[in-house]
């Protein structure tokens, strides 16, 4: 049980970027608009982050940064998709290449620095055996994610404004005879799924690894859009999803640390392999995603007919 706690503990911190990730890829999926530049934006979100709490030696500061990035790169995501009209997967595909260029040439300079993290926790939750180690000596950010599931799975089952936000995702045409302006509300969704990236990616420079490395998201951002599809779209799956892919991640650093004779390029592959595996089987049943998946998710709208 001792060598348990530790485990679920770094599994839940593991999988938070995930979740924040997706959480804000269902927003913008949600709305009718797929955007493939998460990873980009979290690179570029990570080297903010971690370049704003360096130089101004506060966290939070970075954890804003890291926001403000991922959104600067999401307004110019729904400006060329959303009022120029481009193709949503080329324009996406275009971002995660220009964050991952980017963020190298704007990390150069913090290469080999780190961050110092403070011990974190609940005051007397963290103090109860077993589930003190496990869940309650976290990084404020992981209970502010499962706040944020809560919250995003209220908006949209109980508020009018995530009726409206879905409806446009199901039918624009619809919405927009009705009078609410789907490019605005499309916006809105894109940069709130902007700033979860960016607090994605922060989160792995400042918390998950404090400290810069080239390529550090490796690979998360696909996940977290792989996840969304994983999860038919709702925000409780995303967070069990998110959870179970943090765990298959640690397990194979776990495996590699008690000497598993697998080579340690095989054990990495784990978790990709397991995205794919799910993916494959969920599927498989053509109808099931159909029934689950926004019915314009892709697909431009213009209000000029």
């Amino acid at each position: 049980m001792d060598s348990i706690a530790p485990l679920i503990a770094a599994s839940v911190n593991a999988g938070t970027p995930l979740m924040l990730a997706a959480l804000g890829l269902l927003i913008n999926e949600k709305s009718g608009v797929v955007n493939l530049g998460a990873e980009g934006m979290m690179l570029v979100a990570a080297i903010a982050g971690f370049g704003v709490a360096v130089e101004s030696g506060s966290p939070a500061l970075g954890f804003l940064a890291g926001a403000a990035a991922g959104m600067v790169l999401a307004g110019f995501f729904a400006w060329m998709t959303v009022w120029l009209g481009t193709n949503q997967y080329a324009t996406g595909l275009a971002l995660s290449l220009f964050g991952a260029g980017a963020s190298t040439y704007i990390g150069i300079k913090y290469v080999g620095r780190s961050l110092q993290n403070g011990k974190h926790g609940i005051p007397y939750l963290e103090d109860i055996p077993f589930l003190g180690t496990a869940l309650f000596r976290q990084h404020p950010m992981v209970y502010l994610a499962l706040l944020l599931c809560a919250g995003i799975a209220w908006f949209l089952y109980r508020s009018r404004a995530g009726l409206v936000l879905r409806a446009v995702g199901e039918s624009p045409s619809s919405a927009h005879s009705l009078g609410y302006d789907v490019r605005r509300i499309r916006l809105g969704a894109i940069l709130f799924g902007g700033a979860c990236c960016g607090l994605a990616g922060a989160f792995l420079s400042l918390v998950y690894t404090p400290l810069w490395v080239e390529g550090m998201v490796a690979g998360r951002g696909w996940i977290a859009l792989a996840l969304t599809t994983f999860a038919t779209w709702r925000p409780a799956r995303v967070a069990g999803g998110a959870y179970l892919f943090g765990g298959i991640t640690i397990l194979t650093f776990h495996a590699q640390g008690l000497g598993v004779p697998i080579a340690s390029q095989l054990l990495s592959m784990l978790p990709y392999l397991a995205t794919i595996v799910v993916l494959v089987l969920i599927s498989s049943n053509a109808n099931y995603i159909k029934l689950n998946m926004p019915a314009s998710l892709g697909k431009h709208f213009n209000p000029g007919g």
